[in-house]
């Protein structure tokens, strides 16, 4: 197993289904009143880069509720690059406490952090992936249908969601289609990859121009903002690239059943309306939800917990 959760593709799929299998049980006990103490006493880092509403609370709230403690780190108060170096700041935080959360824009240093630790490092979101919110969406599918026999559809921008749903769905053996515009693909690393590990799994992942194509006949379909954090002096240049990429009703219309999802937080008349995101086919809270439960699965899964 590996020592920490940086990107999907990393894992095994027995692996990612336990810890999806965790966190189904962990949503059904704390709705029931139950808050096991699996964590009790273990504490956790949170070093967050950018602003965060999801990540953040999820967390804190995720590892209290099995009894244990975070630590929010601002960049300013730690100084990774002016006072410290990455590497140095993760082996203090091994001294101290039982795990780090890296909420950062550059995915190379969460995993420069993660190579000096000691302690599992979890990749709280980066500008290439965002794995930790892909476990609450499969989570969320998998409330919904079959898992296996589900087509995903994801739309928009081929941004640090578009990826870690290749990684995701090539390690779990599904079936994705994503729509971008040519110059806004997925990253190249991340293609190679998933298509490397679908050749083994069976996975069936599809990419194209066209938006209406991808959703026909979706279980599933997914969008993201087009601007996200950092790329805001792009964002008149984006809304022009991705406006024919905005999921609306006529969209959606090509899916008869298709429910609707969204990481949040979402541009409301951008890439996604607020007919479609309001409407009575959207998971977009459901995910929210299961931040927190697919979390506390991860964060027992890591700290070598059984419950």
């Amino acid at each position: 197993m590996p020592k920490d959760f940086i990107a999907l593709c990393d894992w095994s799929a027995e692996d990612l289904l336990a810890i999806l299998d965790r966190a189904r049980e962990l949503k059904e006990l704390l709705h029931g009143g139950v808050r096991p103490q699996t964590l009790q006493g273990r504490s956790l880092a949170m070093f967050f880069e950018k602003p965060s509403l999801r990540t953040h609370v999820t967390f804190e709230a995720g590892i209290s509720q099995l009894g244990g403690h975070a630590i929010l780190l601002r960049p300013e108060q730690v100084g990774i690059g002016t006072r410290e170096s990455p590497g140095d700041v993760a082996k203090n935080l091994s001294l101290w406490v039982d795990g780090l959360v890296a909420r950062t824009f550059s995915h190379a240093l969460v995993e420069e952090m993660a190579s000096a630790a000691t302690i599992p490092v979890i990749n709280g979101l980066t500008d290439l992936l965002h794995p930790c919110q892909v476990m609450a969406d499969l989570q969320t599918i998998g409330e919904r249908a079959d898992l296996s026999r589900s087509v995903i559809a994801y739309v928009g921008d081929g941004n640090n969601m578009a990826n870690s749903l290749l990684y995701g769905a090539a390690v779990l053996g599904l079936e994705l289609r994503i729509a971008t515009p040519a110059s806004h693909r997925p990253a190249h690393r991340v293609r190679k990859r998933a298509d490397e590990i679908a050749g083994r799994s069976g996975a069936r992942l599809h990419w194209s121009e066209d938006p209406a194509e991808a959703v026909r006949g979706a279980n599933f379909v997914y969008t993201d903002v087009w601007t996200s954090m950092g790329q805001e002096d792009e964002r008149d240049l984006r809304k022009s690239l991705f406006r024919n990429y905005q999921l609306n009703a006529e969209l959606l219309a090509q899916s008869d059943e298709a429910f609707v999802m969204h990481c949040l937080p979402a541009h409301r008349g951008e890439e996604i309306t607020d007919e479609v995101l309001d409407g009575s086919r959207s998971l977009i809270f459901d995910q929210a939800e299961n931040r927190l439960h697919a979390q506390k699965a991860i964060l027992e899964h890591l700290l070598g917990v059984n419950p």
